[in-house]
């Protein structure tokens, strides 16, 4: 049997999986990341996958982005302080371990792991998006990740659908993840005067009659919407999978936005609209790591 590798480098964490050929996580590590300095990162990993005495064939690595998925570099990631920023992580880590190490961001390989073990399986366009502290998204096309002519195909946080819109950190005023990320849901919450921690909030005080809830949670969901309607017009995918938080915690969201998404297509292309949750539980960035591992190979 055949193993792949699958590595998340997080800004606080790092863990490493060793999967087989089955997709089953036979063992797997955590440490925390050191986030001043890639190299003591890169030895821990090289130190773990040392252990592991099985052919392997390849690895898959997330890492905080902005990346430069081409190349296999980190940009000038907020969540990793500057001795991590322009590192050639994919070369360096691939000549560490000795066998092909490839860069992906999670969007991406989440997107992956559904289409090879989730509910796009045995489908031939898969689109993935999280809802969650942020607003992420990965394309699949026929088995495999499509990145765009440089690598950032799908970056979808910043797409402002929104004139003066939300502010949101770093995001466009206006850009999607300012309106339906969690986080935009509660922050949008606390600047009207809600006494909210989480996005379930604002939603359970929208479902009690609170109007400005209510108008909070019906644009996150609205503007969604508009943009996966976008997103049939552009690709005309088999199916558009939500994870994240919002979809997975906040009861008939999901539903919510298909509906939404169904009246704003063509009349044609509506009985195609297929959004579902996810049904992978969080392992499902090593395992995506883990698919691209294999298919280095191939």
């Amino acid at each position: 049997m055949k193993y792949a590798i699958g590595v998340d480098i997080g800004g606080t964490n790092t863990r490493v999986a060793l999967v087989d050929e089955n997709y089953h996580i036979v063992e797997r590590f955590q440490f925390p990341t050191d986030n001043k300095n890639p190299r003591p990162t890169m030895k821990k990993i090289k130190e773990i996958v040392d252990g592991f005495e099985f052919e392997i064939v390849g690895c898959g690595l997330s890492c905080p982005g902005p990346l430069d998925l081409i190349n296999g570099i980190v940009l000038t990631t907020p969540n990793l302080e500057k001795g991590w920023w322009n590192f050639p992580i994919s070369k360096e880590l691939s000549e560490l371990l000795g066998f092909e190490v490839q860069l992906e961001n999670d969007a991406n390989l989440a997107a992956l792991a559904e289409a090879v073990l989730g509910q796009g399986k045995d489908k031939d366009e898969v689109v993935f998006m999280t809802i969650s502290t942020g607003v992420g998204s990965g394309y699949v096309y026929h088995g495999k990740i499509f990145r765009g002519s440089h690598g950032f195909a799908h970056e979808v946080a910043n797409i402002p659908y929104w004139v003066n819109g939300p502010s949101h950190g770093t995001i466009y005023p206006g850009g999607i993840e300012a309106i339906s990320s969690g986080t935009a849901i509660t922050l949008r919450g606390k600047k009207a005067g809600l006494s909210v921690e989480h996005a379930g909030e604002v939603n359970d005080l929208a479902l009690s009659g609170n109007e400005t809830a209510q108008t909070i949670m019906d644009q996150a969901k609205e503007y969604l919407a508009n943009h996966i309607a976008a997103v049939y017009a552009f690709l005309d995918p088999e199916i558009v999978i939500l994870g994240g938080s919002v979809a997975l915690k906040i009861n008939g969201f999901v539903e919510d936005v298909e509906q939404r998404v169904k009246e704003k297509v063509y009349s044609v292309v509506s009985p195609y609209v297929n959004i579902v949750k996810t049904d992978l539980d969080e392992d499902s960035g090593l395992l995506g790591a883990a698919c691209l591992g294999f298919q280095i190979q191939k």
